[in-house]
């Protein structure tokens, strides 16, 4: 990446630890962020089993000082559409602002002897911005049981553009590390009121 400082230098590292693609990744964070700096990362490489076949995707997010950066790169097979493997990398720009909400959902081994500082042996990101949403419907109801008459739908709508989910096992205690610090990171930008 053309910034020289420390933290985009760890970032292009982290990128390129992934093993997935790092050039192609590091050019498509890298035109995203532009000249902004980068307040904190994580990198995610994740490996799914898809019938006989093994795919591989990697999210990058980025916070920088106004912006919410997702970057995704999945891999396909050939297929009809090409003859020859491919990859498809897509960038995300979220204003700050726009952030409705930031879920960090910790696992931890053995809760009754827990002690503060602790790496849970997961971590669970959920982020909304409100570009994608979950409804849950079901038939309402009154409290008589003898009752025939259509009541409509009741339900809830969850904010659920991004669930991240890493653990110790999976991934190792430093990519842990990474996403409670990069959760703790986007938590505080979100709070800031100038956003």
């Amino acid at each position: 990446m053309a910034k020289t400082s420390t933290t985009t230098q760890g970032l292009r590292a982290a990128i390129e630890r992934s093993g997935y693609y790092p050039a192609l990744v590091a050019e498509a964070v890298e035109a995203a962020i532009g000249g902004e700096a980068i307040r904190s990362y994580l990198v995610h490489q994740e490996t799914t089993f898809d019938a006989n076949e093994v795919r591989r995707h990697v999210t990058v997010l980025v916070l920088t000082g106004n912006r919410f950066i997702v970057s995704h790169t999945d891999e396909q097979n050939a297929d009809t559409t090409s003859p020859t493997p491919y990859a498809t990398t897509s960038t995300e720009s979220v204003k700050l602002g726009r952030i409705s909400s930031v879920v960090v959902s910790r696992v931890v081994a053995n809760p009754e002897s827990y002690a503060p500082g602790t790496l849970p042996r997961e971590v669970v990101l959920t982020i909304g911005w409100g570009a994608v949403a979950r409804i849950d419907l079901e038939p309402a109801a009154c409290g008589d049981p003898n009752c025939e008459a259509d009541h409509g739908y009741t339900g809830n709508s969850t904010a659920d553009d991004l669930s991240l989910r890493v653990s110790e096992a999976g991934d190792g205690p430093e990519t842990v590390r990474q996403a409670l610090a990069f959760a703790q990171s986007l938590s505080e930008a979100t709070a800031d009121p100038t956003h």
